[in-house]
């Protein structure tokens, strides 16, 4: 995955068009995919070879981000965004 896939205006459909809660939905979800990451990393050091790890690490954990945002599996509640703004 490229920084051009997804395509912005794909995941802009996804946030209603507001390209900060877009940043802050990656952000969010990248940073747990870190923090997964970096907790299995002993684990899949111990089950793969050095050539498995560094294959599945050459995703960027923000790319993964704007994947799942793209197909759908990380979304928001917009109730939840309205009620904060009142």
């Amino acid at each position: 995955m490229s920084i051009i896939e997804p395509k912005v205006d794909v995941l802009l459909d996804h946030t209603d068009n507001d390209r900060f809660l877009l940043c802050a939905m990656a952000s969010k979800r990248a940073h747990d995919i870190n923090d997964m990451m970096h907790g299995q990393r002993e684990r899949a050091i111990q089950l793969q070879t050095a050539v498995e790890i560094a294959r599945a690490a050459d995703t960027k954990p923000l790319s993964i981000a704007f994947g799942e945002i793209a197909q759908g599996d990380v979304s928001y509640d917009p109730a939840s965004i309205d009620a904060m703004n009142h």
